[in-house]
């Protein structure tokens, strides 16, 4: 069986220096995105953290109407039993959300996989650094320095092997990083980001999980 292409990236210290390479296998990082399997991935993601918290009342729900609005003949309108019905202005509403709706739909492994592969991809021809290890005492100060060494800007997911309570500190009053563990990385996360920083564990082990 032929060895699987990989490919060679470098690693970076805090200081943005090189200190190694990692090979990335293409089968992961190198293949030709699918730009179809990636939209439904997100459709699946969207709509299953929509939450149905819309509610309208129909007309058992709604306030009043015990009285007959006004006589049956004689006024020249129409009749009118209740002011609950839904041709009033206030009246119950028909086919409103009941706050049971399910937007629950599912993606197969298969799909879910190449879409992130496919997001992978993208990233490594354009928005992937890749650093040693992350390990900063709990200030702000010294993980925008990091930031700053590493040259990311814009959008970016921080992608770790394990989370570290002070890395957590650092940087969690930074609006335009989101922090990640290799096992809760999606393809929404990858795509909406300009950047997306692994430490070299991280990289190895995400890799591992998405070629089993």
């Amino acid at each position: 069986m032929a060895e699987k292409k990989t490919m060679s990236v470098k690693v970076l210290n805090k200081a943005g220096e090189e200190v190694s390479k990692v090979s990335l296998k293409t089968e992961v990082f190198g293949i030709e995105p699918n730009t179809q399997v990636m939209f439904d991935a997100i459709q699946v993601e969207q709509s299953n953290a929509r939450q149905a918290t819309a509610k309208t009342k129909v007309r058992h729900e709604v306030s009043g109407g015990g009285k007959k609005p006004f006589r049956q003949k004689g006024t020249g309108r129409a009749r009118a039993g209740t002011t609950r019905s839904p041709i009033w202005v206030g009246g119950g509403t028909v086919f409103g959300p009941d706050g049971n709706q399910n937007y629950k739909i599912s993606q197969n492994k298969k799909a879910h996989n190449l879409a992130l592969r496919s997001a992978l991809s993208l990233k490594a021809k354009e928005g992937l650094v890749i650093v040693d290890d992350l390990k900063l005492e709990a200030k702000t100060k010294e993980f925008l320095k990091a930031m700053d060494a590493l040259k990311v800007g814009g959008k970016v997911l921080v992608v770790l092997d394990e989370f570290e309570e002070k890395l957590l500190f650092a940087a969690r009053n930074v609006n335009w990083v989101k922090l990640v563990s290799t096992d809760n990385v999606s393809v929404l996360d990858l795509l909406n980001v300009d950047t997306v920083v692994f430490t070299k564990d991280s990289v190895e082990n995400l890799q591992k999980e998405v070629l089993k």
